[in-house]
Order: C-alpha cells, then structure tokens, then sequence
C-alpha cells in the first residue's frame, strides 16, 4: 500500500495585506501564492528587495496571520504552536544576547526547545562542535564576528534536532571563507534527511545547493521548479569550432551571416540561475509596470 509523502511546507493561496496610512489603503505584501516544499529537499526562496519573501516566512512561523490563505508545516497549521516545534530558524541579523557566552546562549535556546537535563550538555556541545565554534563556545558573543554570530545563530536553531530549519540571508556579510563554511553546513543538513528553506541574493550558491527554487516578486510566484530544470537554456544554442584567429572569426561570421559553416559540435547552452532570475523579474516589469 502507497503513502502520500507529507509536504515539508504547504502553502494555499496566500495572501497578506498591511494597512497603510490612516485612510484604510492596503498594501499586498504576498498575492495569492501556492507553493510546496518537500521534505528533505533544500530549497530556495528567491526575490528582489519587497518581493514579500520576509512575510512569507513570518507567516510560515505563525509570527503573522494571512489575510486569507491557508500555510502548513508537515499538515499542522501554521498559526498553530505545535507546528513549530519541529522547526529552526536563524533571522537574516540575529540580535543575541551579547553578554552570553556561545554556550550560554546556545544553552537558553535549547531550554527553549525543550531539552533537558542530561542531554542538554551533551546537545550543546555537539552543536558548537558541529558549527566549527568550539575553540570560542566560551567567549562572549559581543566579541563575534559576522561570520561566527551567523554560526553560532545556526547552532541554537538546530539544538533542538527540528525536521525543518528556516534560513533567511544566512551568509549576508559574510566574507568568501565563512560562506563557504556556511554551504558546507546547509548541504550537511540534507544529508541528515532535514528540510531547509533558504533565502539568499548570492544566487551564485542558491543554484549550488538548492533541488528547488520560487522566484517572487512584488508578492507574486513568478516562477518555481527544479534549478537543473530552470538553468537549462532553450532558446540559444552553443556553437564549439576548432581553434581560430582574429581575422578568420571576424570573417566567418560574415560568412555564417549570410550562409551558415560547418560546426563541429552544438549542443544546449546552460545558463546560470543569476541570469534566469533576472530576466524573470525585469519580464514582468516590462510585461506589468504598474502592477503594485
């Protein structure tokens, strides 16, 4: 007998809207928008500044209510306070406190999340070790870096062993070294069968981790797939000739201008996701300008 796989995330026609001002206008911060995240899949959550990427994941942490719509984690409501027990999630600037030590801190959210006695300890430090972080569990997070803070803010959002962790901008102003680390960790994450949603505007290492983005903008899905999918290019086509000089390619185009040449190879261009992202957003905004 076949079971349904149950969605990590579950989003049904979602929609936000802020009043604005003292004369009732609305603003739409998310429009409608279905999407599903699977379970143990990584995958990306995408859009420019405003897009409504922020909302959606306040709503999906029961930390706004939607307009109308309905968000799941793994079937339980979102709005509901069970749903959150299997998640973690590390903010685009976390504000610690900054007189704790990592360990400390690392400690007060897993009290949070409900571990204890014995294994509280043990689970701390496993984490700090886990992030890279055992050489400075014992100073004080005031004296972070950006780089450290971003993995000391993973450690606390996983103490708890949660199925789903949430990411928001996790390598913002981090240098090369720590971002590099923090993929490491994110691609970790699914080997331990959890699911993670991420957003992030290196699309550069989206397209390098993630099964599956969504593309928003202004509060719209604007496209969803598999990034291998997504990445293929359809319309151009690669052209792979024997070494030429200067003069010989200037005049073989030329020639293939009006009568085409003998190609050794073709095959399907591969685009970057950069480019399938930027040519999806400024389509709509040629497409609907006006559009809020």
């Amino acid at each position: 007998m076949s079971t349904v796989a149950v969605s990590a995330i579950e989003l049904r026609g979602l929609t936000k809207d802020y009043a604005v001002g003292l004369r009732g206008v609305k603003l739409r911060a998310v429009d409608n928008l279905t999407l599903s995240v699977r379970a143990g899949e990584i995958f990306g959550l995408l859009g420019p500044n405003g897009s409504g990427k922020s909302t959606t994941i306040k709503i999906i942490l029961g930390l706004l209510e939607p307009t109308a719509g309905t968000g799941a984690i793994f079937d339980v409501p979102c709005g509901r306070v069970e749903a959150r027990v299997d998640v973690g999630y590390l903010p685009e600037s976390p504000q610690f406190y900054r007189f704790l030590t990592g360990r400390e801190l690392v400690g007060f959210y897993a009290q949070m999340g409900g571990v204890s006695g014995a294994r509280l300890a043990a689970r701390v430090s496993e984490v700090i070790a886990w992030v890279g972080l055992e050489d400075a569990a014992d100073r004080r997070v005031g004296t972070y870096s950006k780089g450290m803070l971003q993995r000391i803010g993973l450690a606390q959002a996983l103490v708890h062993d949660p199925k789903l962790v949430i990411l928001d901008e996790p390598t913002a102003g981090v240098d090369p070294g720590g971002t590099a680390a923090m993929t490491e960790l994110i691609l970790q994450l699914k080997a331990q069968g959890k699911t993670v949603l991420i957003t992030s505007h290196l699309l550069a290492q989206i397209e390098s981790i993630c099964d599956r983005v969504a593309i928003l903008d202004r509060g719209r899905l604007l496209l969803e797939g598999a990034v291998s999918e997504l990445v293929q290019a359809t319309s151009r086509e690669a052209l792979w000739l024997d070494t030429l000089g200067p003069a010989q390619r200037e005049e073989l185009r030329a020639w293939l201008a009006a009568a085409g040449g003998k190609v050794e190879n073709v095959m399907q261009a591969r685009t970057g996701l950069d480019r399938v992202f930027m040519e999806r957003v400024q389509q709509r905004t040629r497409v609907h300008p006006n559009l809020p």
